[in-house]
């Protein structure tokens, strides 16, 4: 793998795992609400690692290039941010944050593990950030083969996600475990904000057959 291609893809990737999204709000609520946060991480992150499986199969491309499946996969993940986020927010004001949280059972966990599956790996963004950005760092002249290498930046990316997912929540439970009218809000706004995400992708959705349908 060439190792220039391989450094300038863990500074874009690592910027974008430091972007705030959906996954630093999920991340974010977990820590706060949740004795142990590391089933969320570790779904978030077994959601991109489906991502990378889908690449190196090479149905990740042939999925982006299927008509109208990209605009179903954007549907279904709008619906479950919007699902996902209101059940945030109607939690918030009853919720609280002290250092002795109850220990969730195994399936509580479990839940825990499936919504961060879902939450990036239902995401079509995520899709198109294994499918467009991801090869652009693939040198076809290297040593190992080119799904080797799309494999292994792919997992590159959900190490440096998980470990800033990780940090995120617990420095959210660090700081405001302390703090519980602070951190009721930010668990509203992490609510607000993947209700928000799921609004402006379902609206991309529907906005052009509204169009289309007014002028017929």
């Amino acid at each position: 793998m060439n190792s220039q291609l391989f450094l300038a893809f863990l500074v874009v990737a690592g910027a974008l795992a430091c972007t705030p999204g959906v996954d630093w709000a999920y991340s974010i609520a977990a820590g706060l609400k949740q004795r142990s946060f590391v089933p969320a991480v570790a779904g978030l992150c077994g959601g991109y690692v489906l991502h990378t499986a889908l690449m190196v199969a090479g149905l990740a491309a042939l999925l982006a290039g299927l008509p109208g499946v990209l605009g179903w996969l954007t549907v279904a993940g709008s619906a479950y941010l919007l699902w996902l986020g209101f059940g945030t927010i109607r939690s918030w004001r009853g919720a609280t944050f002290t250092a002795e949280v109850t220990s969730p059972a195994s399936s509580t966990q479990f839940r825990s593990f499936l919504q961060g599956v879902g939450t990036s790996g239902i995401n079509p963004k995520g899709l198109l950030f294994f499918v467009a950005l991801v090869p652009q760092f693939v040198s076809p002249e290297a040593a190992l083969p080119v799904p080797v290498q799309s494999g292994l930046l792919g997992l590159t990316f959900v190490l440096l996600a998980g470990l800033v997912y990780t940090c995120v929540a617990l420095l959210s439970r660090k700081l405001l475990h302390s703090r519980p009218g602070a951190a009721r809000r930010v668990t509203l706004a992490s609510g607000i904000i993947m209700m928000a995400l799921g609004t402006v992708l379902l609206s991309e959705q529907l906005f052009p057959v509204v169009a289309v349908l007014a002028w017929q």
